[in-house]
Parts: structure tokens; sequence; C-alpha cells
């Protein structure tokens, strides 16, 4: 009986891929006779030409599901191809492959090791959104790198202007608004006057006159034009390429804008950051099983640590998505300044625990949100109230901590009931 159930557990025809930039060793087991198992190892080159020749060898043998570990971004050729081959394609976790300690490691060891873990259904799959969702979150992340790049250009600006003794940023919170940009395109084209630079404010910003005289003396020179000139061009650009990859993002996300619709009424969530959760985790749910395998996979859930029966402190959260724990974690800090159940959660866990935990504890409860919305596309969210914890909490609890808190102050207290 016992045999009966390895065979079952054991999977027919699989393969694993063990790849590299320049080629992939590709492992195969299938059934042999008597009730042996056939092993080949093959060697093809990751030109698309090669793969389309691994692919059709795969076909033959009858293999149905092929293994590969995410190595870096080499992955994505022959996961991509097989996958629309029509092959049961998974990416696993590098970590949950290691060598049995004192075994060689090569190539062609690493495919055949990987192919017999994977045969037997000892690995986990990796979540690979589907191809439109891919398209989606490509454009999200370039969009936030473009965004990174262009902070990093201001950041130089600012800098070149600290050198020349122009302390614009002391007066001006943003010297990129309208009245900044004028200012600085003055002093590309030759304007060293402090009351003509200052004079070219606007609104609010004309009660600032008398500090911006004394901002723009300083010591700017032709070098310093030359390059302000450079990085306000180089800012621009960059400005252009996220208009335009915008709009893509616009187009993709189109057919989904009931569900950015629906997650923009988060608070602390907004449509851009809607956007990039979609892209990131995608539509279907059903990939995660609870909400809180979800917010296992994000890494927005503490690790556990117990050996002995002891816990060993905190062992994290461990390092997840960048992009999704970017975008929940400036949704947790937006939802701590509004009167909301998560904005009152945040500022209980600050108090006892730290910004940083209660950043991670909201971004955690906006992920769950999160999947129940995408899950039943009817459900509509529903905000308890900042006034939540305090109507859950026991009346006579509550007393006992006042009770004990002006006691560890030095009082007696005597409690009487109100007439």
């Amino acid at each position: 009986m016992q045999v009966e159930q390895e065979e079952q557990e054991i999977i027919a025809r699989v393969a694993a891929v063990d790849v590299g930039k320049a080629e992939v060793v590709c492992c195969a087991r299938v059934p042999g006779q008597r009730g042996r198992r056939i092993q080949e190892v093959r060697t093809f080159t990751t030109m698309t030409a090669s793969l389309l020749a691994l692919a059709d060898w795969l076909a033959g043998l009858g293999v149905t599901r092929v293994v590969m570990e995410a190595t870096s971004d080499y992955w994505k050729p022959p996961f991509y191809l097989l996958e629309a081959c029509g092959f049961e394609t998974w990416l696993v976790n590098a970590k949950d492959v290691k060598h049995l300690p004192g075994r060689p490691k090569t190539d062609r060891l690493d495919a055949v090791w990987l192919c017999k873990v994977a045969e037997r259904q000892m690995l986990r799959a990796s979540f690979v959104p589907p191809p439109v969702i891919r398209e989606l979150r490509d454009l999200t992340r370039y969009r936030v790198d473009l965004i990174e790049a262009r902070t990093a250009e201001k950041q130089r600006v600012e800098k070149l202007l600290e050198d020349a003794q122009i302390k614009l940023s002391v007066v001006v919170s943003d010297i990129f608004g309208v009245s900044g940009r004028d200012m600085m395109a003055a002093l590309v084209t030759g304007e060293r006057d402090p009351k003509a630079l200052a004079a070219m404010a606007r609104g609010s910003m004309r009660s600032k006159t008398a500090r911006l005289e004394e901002a723009f003396t300083g010591r700017f020179s032709d070098h310093h034009a030359f390059l302000l000139r450079t990085m306000l061009h180089r800012v621009d650009e960059i400005s252009a390429d996220i208009a335009t990859v915008q709009e893509r993002i616009e187009e993709q996300i189109a057919p989904f804008a009931d569900a950015v619709r629906r997650l923009d009424e988060i608070p602390g969530v907004g449509i851009a950051a809607a956007q990039v959760i979609i892209a990131e985790i995608g539509l279907d749910m059903t990939r995660f099983p609870t909400p809180a395998h979800l917010a296992s996979w994000a890494r927005f859930a503490p690790g556990v640590s117990e050996s002995a029966g002891r816990k060993k402190g905190n062992a994290g959260t461990g390092h997840g998505n960048r992009y999704l724990a970017r975008v929940l974690g400036e949704a947790a800090v937006g939802a701590s300044r509004t009167n909301t159940f998560l904005g009152e959660r945040y500022r209980r866990i600050a108090r006892r625990r730290g910004a940083k935990r209660a950043i991670v504890a909201v971004g955690r409860s906006i992920l769950m949100i999160v999947w129940h919305l995408l899950t039943d596309p009817d459900a509509p969210f529903v905000d308890l109230g900042p006034g939540y914890y305090d109507s859950r909490i026991n009346l006579n609890r509550r007393m006992r901590t006042h009770v004990r808190e002006l006691q560890n102050l030095g009082y007696k207290v005597t409690l009487e009931p109100a007439a």
C-alpha cells in the first residue's frame, strides 16, 4: 500500500532545466521498463531555435511539467517559450533546491538533482503572473525606475546650487515648481542679479522676496550654468518618458478599471498605487488560498524562529517584492494620516512598537483587504472606523488599565459610579 502511494506521488514525465546565460542543461525523467525510471540529459543554447528544439524533444518524451530555478533574468526566455508551447512550467526558489552537503556541483548534476526533487513533488511553484499582467508589471516597474532616476537628477541639481552658494532650497520647499524653474532657467541664460531673480517669484512666494534675494547672492559661474542646463534637460526628458509610460499603463489597465476603482477606496491607496498592486499580484486570487498566503508571499508576515519550545526573538519578515513593499509602505503612511480604522491601527501600534512595525502591520492589513476585494468583485469596501478598537475593548479591562496608569504615577484611586 505504501509503494502504491509513493508511485502516485511521483510525476511520471517531468523535466528540469538548469538555466544559464548562454546555455541550458535539461534533464528529463520518464517511465521505463519494469518500473524503472529512464533519465536523459541534454544541453541546449539559449538561442530561440535551440530552445524550440528543446521544446520538441520534451514534447516527444511526453513531458508534462518543466521545472527551473529563478536565476537572475535568464530563466525568462526558456520559461516563456516552454509556457507558450503548452508545458506546465514551474519556477522554483533556488533556496528550496539546495544540494546535499558534500555533493559535487556541475550544471549537469544540478539539472539531475532538480529533476529528481521535482518528480517527487517536493517543490512549490513560485508565483508567475499571466502574460497580460507581466506586461503591465514591466510598465509600472519601469515607471518607478524612471521616477527614481528623475529624483536622483533633481538631487544633483540641488547639490550643484549648494556648490554655487545658491540657497534656493532653504527658502523654497520645491525648487522645481513654476517659480523655481523660471529662476533656474534665468540662471542658465546668464542672469545673476539677485533682485531680478527674486522678482520672478509667483503667488505666495512673493512674500519671500527678501529671503530670495539673500538666497541668490552666491558665486554662480558659467561652469555651474553648463551643468545646470544639462541636468534640467535630463529632468525634462525623464519627465516626458514618465508621461509616455503612464499613457501606456492607462491603455493596458483599462480592462481592469473597475478593480482599480475599488482598490482606490482603501485609505492610503491611490490610483497609481492600485495600478502597481494589480501589476504585482494580478487579479486571480486563487493562486493565494487565503489572505495570509498572500501576505506571506509578499513578506508582510513575521517569520517564526523556534527551537526546543523557545522562540528566538523576532525573525523578521524577510525580503520580498520590493516594488509591492514600497507601494504598501507608502499607502500605510498615507493611511496613518486619516481618521479611519487603518489610521487608528497605525497610531495604536506606533505608540507601542514604533513606526516601522506599524507600517508593516498596516501594509499587511491593506494587502488582506485587497485580497478580499479581488476575490469577491461584489464585496464593497467598508471602513470599520477609528472607534472600532474602543468598541471591542472590555469596559473592565479599560478601567483596570487607567487605574494602573494612575497608580504608577503615585495616586491612590477610588472608583465611584456617576450619579
